[in-house]
């Protein structure tokens, strides 16, 4: 499911002989953007319209496994002020969690979705996607996406900053048109520069005016510069919205119709594109891929944690000793905890990464950890993901940050209280940082005590680690939990 700002889709495909087949499609225009004001508050009819959306699409996910299921949100969730309360009255509405995702991230998925609509021709593409709230430019080669970006700039909010009152001058137009060219300023230049062989457009907006430019005879195949030209025109002559009467033009694309073709025309021209293909293929079809690589053991997200870990230089020894020992404590409480094997995930993604800061600093490299964490594009991992691997790096050393906890979203909170204290114990008892291998140590949990037990003698042999387990009892206080060590 794509929740964007202007409608919200949901695609339902099945795999037969290795390739996805869509089984069924739902489309709701429920234009969340418009009802987010400048503050970031969400107007209440705007909110029962989207929750009232969102619990018919709860009717069909019934009975989908988990595992199966992606429900990603886009710009309006990232901008609105109370965003968790949202989220919470969606995830109640779908039985599924929601995944807020960056821009950047975005920009990825849709790419991913036009490229395998479209194929590996060899061809370089510039992609454009022109949502709600935002838009993507993406260049790519096969499958792979080269340059990234997402502007504050869509149809919905392109139409409220500039047809407020749903009227089309030449004035309100030429201020449109110098919006969408402050926002292409500063990355026009890469994309002029990039190369690129074919311009596809993704998105309905772009979907919408290729239908009108061939109802008018202006363009039967394709989206010209020319076209759009004559597109402005037609709205001028419309003069409001009231009037916009054009063929194929849907009476729900109406009222952000305007704002979309300003959009478009000003990335031809900021770009110096001259013709676009549209592409069926979107965010929604590239969130399907890559759940489907998920469930193949072809995460995205393994290889952004190692991008991350030879970006800051982490010491690949000391990350795969934490990482083994986390997981051995795993395993011995996983039942008791009730821990699946989405958690095991984020414990080692946390392990590999818990030391990122000190490329930083060494003071406080826990504290770097966390804001690199959290503020980094990471392919395939969501602002919740973010905050939870923050919130892991944090926490792994010294005092446990209430605050880094807080802003773990409630429905992760309890997973991430749990990994805290495995991964802690994991990095102390390699404080070290050498290969001497570590007695197999028995973790067993009761009620709120951790009890850990070493063979007898090595503690009295380790006297260091007994002093850090020591302070590691104090610490754990902060979670509720109480450690005892012989």
């Amino acid at each position: 499911m794509d929740l964007g700002s202007n409608s919200f889709h949901m695609v339902v495909a099945r795999l037969q002989h290795g390739e996805l087949r869509v089984v069924d499609r739902i489309k709701t225009m429920v234009r969340l953007g418009e009802g987010v004001d400048a503050r970031g508050r969400l107007d209440p009819a705007v909110r029962e319209r989207a929750l009232e959306a969102l619990d018919r699409f709860g009717q069909r996910l019934r009975g989908l496994p988990r595992g199966c299921v992606r429900v990603v949100g886009t710009n309006t969730l990232r901008i609105m002020r109370d965003a968790q309360g949202f989220q919470g009255a969606a995830e109640a509405a779908l039985g599924h969690a929601v995944e807020v995702v960056s821009g950047v991230e975005e920009a990825r998925l849709i790419y991913l979705g036009v490229a395998h609509s479209l194929g590996a021709d060899g061809q370089r593409r510039l992609v454009v996607d022109i949502g709600g709230g935002s838009t993507e430019l993406i260049v790519g080669e096969g499958m792979t996406p080269l340059y990234m970006d997402s502007l504050e700039m869509g149809c919905v909010r392109l139409e409220r900053q500039s047809f407020p009152k749903g009227r089309y001058t030449q004035r309100t137009l030429d201020r449109a048109a110098l919006r969408v060219a402050q926002e292409l300023e500063p990355v026009a230049r890469r994309y002029h520069t990039a190369h690129w062989e074919q311009a596809v457009g993704a998105s309905g907006s772009v979907r919408a005016v290729q239908t009108v430019l061939k109802g008018l005879d202006l363009s039967p195949d394709v989206i010209t510069l020319n076209g759009l030209l004559r597109l402005r025109e037609c709205l001028i002559r419309a003069g409001r919205v009231s009037n916009l009467q054009l063929p194929g033009l849907d009476a729900d694309r109406r009222p952000v119709f305007a704002g979309g073709v300003m959009v478009l025309l000003g990335v031809f021209q900021g770009l110096g594109i001259q013709r676009m293909v549209a592409s069926d293929g979107a965010m929604r079809e590239g969130v399907l891929h890559d759940l489907l690589g998920r469930m193949a053991s072809r995460d995205v997200r393994d290889q952004a944690v190692a991008a991350m870990m030879a970006r800051y230089h982490v010491d690949t020894d000391q990350a795969r000793r934490v990482a083994e020992t986390a997981h051995h404590l795993f395993q011995q409480v996983r039942r008791s905890w009730s821990l699946d094997d989405e958690a095991a995930l984020w414990l080692r993604w946390a392990a590999e990464t818990h030391e990122i800061g000190l490329d930083i600093a060494h003071g406080s490299y826990h504290r770097h950890g966390e804001y690199l964490a959290r503020h980094s594009d990471l392919s395939g991992f969501s602002s919740q993901d973010q905050t939870v691997l923050a919130a892991l790096i944090r926490c792994h050393r010294r005092k446990i940050s209430r605050k880094a906890l807080d802003a773990v979203p409630d429905n992760r909170r309890l997973r991430v209280e749990r990994l805290t204290p495995l991964l802690r114990l994991a990095a102390v008892l390699h404080r070290s940082r050498l290969d001497e291998p570590i007695p197999s140590a028995t973790l067993r949990v009761r009620d709120n005590r951790l009890d850990l037990q070493f063979p007898a003698g090595w503690l009295d042999a380790h006297p260091l680690t007994r002093a850090d387990l020591a302070e590691e009892s104090a610490a754990l206080k902060r979670l509720g939990l109480v450690l005892r060590v012989r």
